[in-house]
């Protein structure tokens, strides 16, 4: 399963619920045939649920999925996290990709040193950014245009313009 965003909040009275969505297009949840919820990303405990609406609402996003009827049922998912199997989720398009994609590929400089793998993307209001660990070492690399020069996903490495001292 890919983790795709969290429940973070019951919205009205009819079972609609508030979305933080991981990644820039939570629209094209659209696509897909059902969500499933889960308490912990990365265990086998999911539930699928279809989806009945999407719609933005202010900053953010609020869904109805189908089973989930009033309030009450929307306050019972609070804090779960929303997620879909690779093979369900729309296809990206070139130079684009997953943010759980990214987990686990090396991170290099330009000087060809290992920094280390990335363990998490972290969504900051300004830009994201790569938490990258090596042994007891973590670095928070901005996940901008100056810093991350190429990510190649099949190779399965991220380059980087970032020293090994810093």
């Amino acid at each position: 399963m890919v983790v795709l965003g969290r429940v973070i909040a019951p919205f009205g009275v009819q079972g609609w619920i508030k979305l933080s969505p991981l990644g820039d297009d939570p629209a094209a949840w659209r696509e897909m045939p059902a969500l499933w919820l889960g308490r912990d990303p990365d265990g086998t405990e999911w539930r699928r649920y279809e989806l009945e609406g999407l719609r933005a609402h202010g900053k953010g996003l609020v869904a109805k999925l189908r089973g989930i009827g009033d309030r009450s049922a929307a306050e019972a998912i609070d804090g779960s996290y929303i997620a879909a199997p690779r093979e369900e989720l729309p296809q990206p398009r070139d130079g684009e990709y997953y943010w759980a994609d990214l987990i686990g590929l090396d991170v290099v400089n330009a000087q060809g040193v290992k920094l280390g793998t990335v363990a998490e993307l972290i969504e900051t209001g300004a830009n994201d950014v790569l938490v990258v660990r090596e042994g007891k070492t973590e670095r928070l690399l901005p996940f901008i245009a100056q810093v991350v020069q190429a990510v190649d996903v099949p190779a399965r490495v991220v380059r980087v313009d970032w020293e090994a001292d810093w």
